[in-house]
């Protein structure tokens, strides 16, 4: 197996480190059969709606 041949500074390791810990932000967008907002390739969850058919049924809270 390879062994490194030159240190890895500081600055390397946190960039390294830094970037696993980046939260990734959940891309969103409109319903389009209820105008609610919802994750995009989810079902949404005000109306139970995903490409254009029922497939959740949803209670009024």
């Amino acid at each position: 197996m390879a062994s490194p041949k030159h240190k890895k500074s500081k600055m390397r390791k946190r960039q390294r480190v830094g970037q696993l810990e980046k939260a990734i932000p959940a891309s969103v967008q409109t319903c389009p059969s209820c105008g609610g907002i919802k994750q995009t390739h989810r079902v949404c969850p005000n109306c139970g709606m995903y490409k254009g058919r029922k497939v959740l049924s949803v209670t009024a809270k």
